[in-house]
């Protein structure tokens, strides 16, 4: 049984469409990835899900399911209560989504305490527990540090340390490697799925990177303007991808084995292809 579900799903802002009937489901325990393009919808469908789409988006049809309950026909205190139980993101950007006059403790405890009602002496033993786990030396003294006094790959540890504390049921982890250098996004990999096996969380992985996706997803949904080209298993996808615009996209994929391979970009007979359906769907739904 699916933990995730979304059922046709479909956004606009104002006449444009940011999302166009997109389904998918993740499992429980599942890692699927979400791949494509700047501008594909990726982060949409996650903002969508945790309920932080920007003002000026509206949802226009769909449902979102987790763990069997819509989302989207709750009112919004009762979503936020539901959200807070059983879905977390990790950020793309950690020196952002950190508050910079904050001490981290109670960045990571305030979750636990003013949405799941926790003391805080048990919150705060829960996060010295979190950032040991995710391989923080001296979690005291970070959680009495600020977030400037902590280099990158420090702070995402302790990003991934917050998502994980009440434990959830969905974590959405938003290009969580995006802004770090090569060697400390290899570490900050294996450690989400290391924490995620352990945890057996559902994960959904937001990357336009496939190298990712073949490292740590079982499988993935392939995303062009907000529409759903192709879902297809890691193994099924990187064998044979059935999609022209997938089978580009893969042929995109810098190979680290031939550092001198001058990059292919995705033909414009392909972009163009897919721009006339997406025009075409427009026109026959309005």
């Amino acid at each position: 049984m699916s933990f995730l579900e979304i059922t046709s799903l479909s956004a606009r802002v104002g006449p444009v469409p940011i999302l166009r009937d997109v389904s998918l489901n993740v499992a429980a325990g599942e890692v699927r990835a979400l791949v494509g393009e700047s501008g594909a919808g990726k982060s949409m469908i996650g903002k969508a899900i945790l309920g932080t789409l920007p003002g000026a988006i509206h949802i226009t049809g769909g449902e979102i399911r987790l763990d069997g309950q819509d989302l989207l026909a709750l009112r919004p205190a009762e979503r936020r209560r539901v959200i807070g139980q059983t879905a977390a993101l990790i950020p793309q950007d950690p020196l952002t989504a950190l508050n910079p006059v904050r001490r981290i403790g109670p960045q990571i405890t305030r979750r636990l305490v003013d949405i799941l009602g926790w003391s805080k002496r048990d919150a705060e033993a829960r996060a010295l527990e979190l950032l040991a786990e995710v391989h923080i030396p001296d979690p005291k003294r970070v959680m009495q540090s600020y977030p400037h006094e902590l280099s990158g790959g420090m702070r995402q540890r302790v990003l991934i340390a917050s998502a994980f504390a009440a434990e959830p049921k969905l974590i959405i982890a938003d290009e969580p490697t995006t802004a770090l250098d090569v060697t400390v996004q290899k570490q900050i990999l294996r450690l989400i799925k290391e924490m995620q096996q352990r945890h057996n969380t559902a994960l959904l992985f937001v990357t336009h990177d496939l190298g990712v996706v073949a490292k740590i997803c079982q499988k993935l949904t392939v995303l062009f303007g907000g529409m759903v080209l192709e879902e297809a298993s890691v193994e099924a996808f990187f064998a044979a991808p059935q999609h022209a615009y997938s089978r580009a996209l893969l042929a995109a994929t810098p190979k680290y084995t031939d550092p001198d391979q001058s990059l292919t970009p995705v033909p414009q007979s392909i972009l163009d292809d897919l721009q006339a359906q997406l025009d075409f769907a427009e026109r026959t739904t309005t």
